[in-house]
């Protein structure tokens, strides 16, 4: 099986690092997938989107990624985002109470909606 290193960064920490076989996410031009070969490729995350990793080796790993870009080589792929958790480490309550409030900020909103979807997508699993 074809693989490609693959590190998930954010600004407060090192998320994940090793070898995938896929690696999806958000940007702001569309959902794209990237897969070991892909031609080289710069892109911008968007606010308030997910990154799923299929490693080569145990579970799908789905985040909640909030800003950032990444950066596709043949066989790397670096995410670097501004904030980014686990789908297994968000509060859904906590963020579902971010949705329901008026007057959380915009930024507020996208990180929450994200977190959500993270969780979704990983319970599709």
């Amino acid at each position: 099986m074809a693989e490609m290193s693959v590190d998930l960064v954010a600004v407060e920490r090192l998320l994940w690092s090793g070898q995938a076989s896929f690696v999806s996410a958000q940007t702001t031009e569309g959902q794209i997938g990237i897969m070991p070969g892909h031609e080289p490729l710069l892109g911008q995350l968007v606010e308030g989107g997910i990154v799923s990793i299929v490693p080569t080796e145990g579970e799908r790993i789905v985040a909640a990624v909030h800003g950032g870009f990444f950066s596709v080589t043949a066989t790397t792929v670096r995410v670097l985002a501004e904030s980014a958790e686990f789908a297994a480490e968000v509060d859904v309550e906590a963020a579902r109470a971010v949705l329901a409030n008026e007057d959380a900020s915009e930024e507020e909103q996208k990180a929450a909606q994200a977190q959500v979807r993270a969780v979704e997508a990983n319970a599709e699993v």
